[in-house]
């Protein structure tokens, strides 16, 4: 079985799970497109049944999820922007923060208005 997106006008309205020959007779007369996504892929890397990179084809470096856009210059998948200071490129089309999260085991959350992290109250 394959995974396959719904995109309409860049954003991804629906996803569903098919065989490839369905596809060959399916007639959609709606708007936008079907095309294929992978499970597997995240992050411009292919994911093995152990969750492990396992060296496959990373198909359009994510999986697409309803609300993300495809681009399809890049022929890619990714999330919306989660802030309008973070930043995406390839090759695994994530949003980053302009600042690195800390790791000294707090909890933090992104304040866009000082853009930076800060803890978050326990």
């Amino acid at each position: 079985m394959s995974h396959f997106a719904k995109v309409c006008d860049g954003k991804v309205t629906q996803v569903i799970v098919a065989e490839t020959e369905f596809f060959k007779t399916y007639v959609d007369s709606t708007p936008g497109e079907w095309i294929q996504t992978s499970y597997n892929t995240h992050g411009g890397i292919h994911y093995g049944q152990d969750g492990k990179p396992d060296g496959g084809i990373a198909l359009r470096a994510n999986y697409a999820g309803i609300g993300y856009i495809y681009d399809k210059t890049n022929d890619v998948f990714y999330a919306s922007q989660p802030y309008p200071s973070w930043i995406i490129s390839a090759p695994d089309w994530i949003w980053k923060a302009p600042v690195t999260m800390p790791t000294d085991n707090q909890k933090y959350k992104w304040d866009e208005s000082i853009k930076n992290w800060v803890v978050v109250p326990e």
